[in-house]
């Protein structure tokens, strides 16, 4: 067995995917807040949402742990599902509302103390995903992937 040197560029990129995944359950627990706040019946529904996110959360980490132990297969995983597919899911609201002719201003004006830990942790969340994606084809993480190079 290969005993495979962890790039810089591997490790920021693995802790800035956690951040990621750590931002999403952060959003799903504000969700959870709002929903149990507003007096709403959600109940089992609501359950079995946070469980299904929650196993999704579980098996993401399991990629992003095989990304930094140098499987190619993972690192192609998270940028096509976590830097393709979820961020387009992440932006998708925020730009259809705004299709629907709401103003930033009334974003900000609207704003209330879920709103706005959502937000932050959105942006939070996106900044993560693309950072991720820059530190994981960065030359040395290149190199990392390559199984070609002889790692030592």
């Amino acid at each position: 067995m290969m005993n495979k040197r962890i790039p810089s560029d591997i490790k920021k990129s693995y802790l800035l995917w956690l951040v990621a995944i750590g931002a999403g359950v952060f959003e799903m627990a504000i969700a959870v807040a709002q929903t149990l706040s507003s007096g709403s019946e959600a109940g089992f529904g609501l359950m079995i949402q946070v469980g299904i996110r929650s196993l999704i959360f579980a098996a993401l980490v399991y990629v992003i742990v095989k990304m930094q132990r140098g499987k190619r297969w993972a690192r192609i995983a998270l940028t096509v599902l976590l830097g393709g597919i979820g961020t387009v899911s992440l932006l998708v609201d925020p730009i259809q509302w705004l299709l629907e002719g709401n103003s930033l201003d009334t974003a900000f004006t609207g704003m209330t103390v879920f709103s706005s830990l959502f937000g932050i942790s959105r942006f939070v969340h996106i900044a993560a995903v693309i950072a991720a994606i820059i530190f994981m084809y960065r030359p040395a993480a290149n190199q990392y992937f390559n199984p070609i190079v002889s790692h030592s």
